[in-house]
């Protein structure tokens, strides 16, 4: 067992469960600070990874990392990525409006504006608000992995999807004012067009291509490392409200689903437009966001 990689889901686990670290501890007979010890690594024993699955309502294989990983959360779904992502090496994306990797600071920018402008209007709002700091927090932990990593990226985006992310912007869904609406369209337009010239640029370990035609029925993104791979499969974009969202994410490690997908990658890559063609179609795409009606 990797006791570290144990520690990680247990985290993940924990924030999927909604349930306080001093509560489990309290029903596991240990101290707060154990359990935290047993996150960050420490040695656990097969009967307290038994009662941790109890408690959080998860198969114990789930919690050794076996199986499928599923989170209904989107903020233990986005410290589950966190995780993966700072040991990946390559990640492979299909579907969606952007590769948040290569997104700019200016779409965090649109994205904290949006998330603290809905929070703040929230039936439940200081809840919302935690929320929302949290992943923002998470987020901007993504990007520093990033920047430190700087993995190789593949992705084939859906033309579909950028039409739907120029029309309605950044936070889409969210009831916010129309002035924050309306800088939200922008910042999605400037997205686009700096997606645009990264796809014109082709810099040294990114690719980026466009899919067209209808939606790719379900996006998704094959992370690999040095020593695992996982297929990780999302309804949250994202850009999509920690208190708004609802969905099902999933995460695989299984060789098989992992083949699977990356073929499915590597066909509509092959059929995607790229370089300067990709590059036209985008830029032509913010053109007619940006026509007045």
């Amino acid at each position: 067992m990797k006791f570290a990689d144990i520690g990680q889901q247990l985290r993940a686990y924990r924030l999927e469960s909604g349930l306080r670290a001093e509560e489990i501890a309290a029903r596991l007979g240990v101290s707060r600070a154990a359990l935290y010890r047993y996150e960050k690594g420490e040695v656990i024993k097969l009967d307290t990874v038994r009662r941790l699955a109890e408690l959080l309502k998860i198969s114990p294989l789930s919690l050794l990392g076996i199986g499928v990983e599923y989170f209904a959360r989107p903020v233990a779904f986005l410290e589950r990525l966190r995780q993966i992502e700072e040991q990946a090496e390559q990640v492979i994306l299909f579907g969606g409006a952007l590769c948040y990797q290569t997104a700019t600071e200016a779409f965090d920018s649109a994205v904290t504006e949006a998330w603290t402008e809905a929070a703040d209007a929230h039936a439940d709002r200081f809840a919302a608000r935690a929320a929302a700091e949290q992943s923002l927090g998470l987020l901007a932990a993504r990007r520093r992995a990033h920047q430190q990593r700087r993995a190789n990226i593949l992705a084939i985006l859906s033309e579909a999807s950028i039409q739907r992310f120029l029309a309605e912007g950044v936070a889409a869904g969210l009831a916010v004012p129309e002035r924050v609406r309306a800088r939200c369209r922008a910042a999605a337009q400037a997205e686009a067009e700096a997606m645009a010239g990264l796809m014109e640029s082709v810099p040294i370990g990114v690719q980026i291509g466009l899919a067209s035609g209808p939606d790719a029925s379900g996006a998704f993104m094959v992370l690999r490392g040095r020593d695992r791979a996982n297929v990780v499969g999302t309804p949250f974009a994202p850009d999509a409200a920690p208190f708004a969202a609802a969905g099902v994410a999933s995460i695989i490690g299984a060789d098989d689903a992992i083949a699977v997908h990356q073929r499915v990658a590597e066909a509509a890559w092959r059929d995607a437009l790229k370089g300067a063609d990709a590059a036209a179609r985008v830029r032509a795409m913010v053109a007619e966001a940006r026509r007045p009606e």
